[in-house]
């Protein structure tokens, strides 16, 4: 039996209809795995109903977390965000880590662990060191250094790689039982992971949107753990 996982997906608020890019989908079908929509509801109940059918789950990239939620105070930098998105996805981010699913954060997905954790992000990087490129989505932009002994040097088997950038935002004080797996050159958290999780690995940058190897790896390895 294939391992389904569940993909979060956004809410557009002006025209009422939720959205999941294709390339989620297709990275998950090429490691193995089958893919299914997980849309933010104002019903709680739901996420144990689709978490009761997943055995894997990725938190998608998208737009700013609103900062009340690390009790923070907005600042004149922070972008769109989305309220049902947020409660939604919080919500589901601390259910899948208390139920030990395997899950993958992505962009925002890797803020939101996070700050699901108890931990708090930067609003706003500041500082000469670029972290939103302006080229191709799978244009490998700028170098992260991963550290030694964590799970994602497992994964990619190496220390340092080059990765695509569209980010303001990055993890500040860290959350509970999390520590930082890759920075960037300017010292950015580039990755994060839980030492109380048997498989819960957050990401800056878009392995779903690039076409090498280690984002292939990436894939293959959630899809593994799930399958598990």
């Amino acid at each position: 039996m294939k391992a389904i996982i569940g993909i979060s997906a956004d809410y557009n608020y002006a025209g009422n209809k939720h959205c999941l890019g294709d390339t989620y989908v297709s990275a998950v079908r090429q490691a193995g795995g089958t893919a299914i929509m997980l849309p933010p509801g104002e019903d709680a109940s739901l996420i144990d109903e689709y978490l009761d059918i997943c055995h894997g789950v990725i938190l998608s990239g998208g737009g700013d977390i609103d900062p009340f939620f690390w009790g923070d105070h907005p600042s004149s930098s922070l972008g769109e965000i989305n309220p049902r998105r947020d409660a939604f996805e919080l919500a589901l981010a601390r259910r899948v880590l208390e139920r030990d699913l395997p899950v993958l954060g992505i962009c925002r997905g890797c803020q939101l662990l996070n700050v699901a954790a108890g931990g708090t992000l930067i609003q706003h990087l500041s500082g000469g060191f670029c972290h939103y490129q302006k080229a191709p989505r799978d244009y490998p932009f700028h170098a992260i250094f991963i550290e030694l002994d964590t799970l994602l040097n497992s994964i990619i088997g190496q220390r340092e790689i080059r990765t695509n950038s569209f980010h303001h935002q990055a993890a500040a004080d860290l959350g509970h039982g999390f520590i930082i797996s890759a920075r960037a050159a300017d010292g950015t958290v580039e990755a994060l992971e839980s030492c109380l999780n048997r498989y819960a690995l957050g990401l800056q940058w878009h392995p779903e949107t690039m076409n090498d190897l280690f984002s292939q790896r990436i894939f293959d390895s959630l899809v593994k753990a799930s399958s598990e």
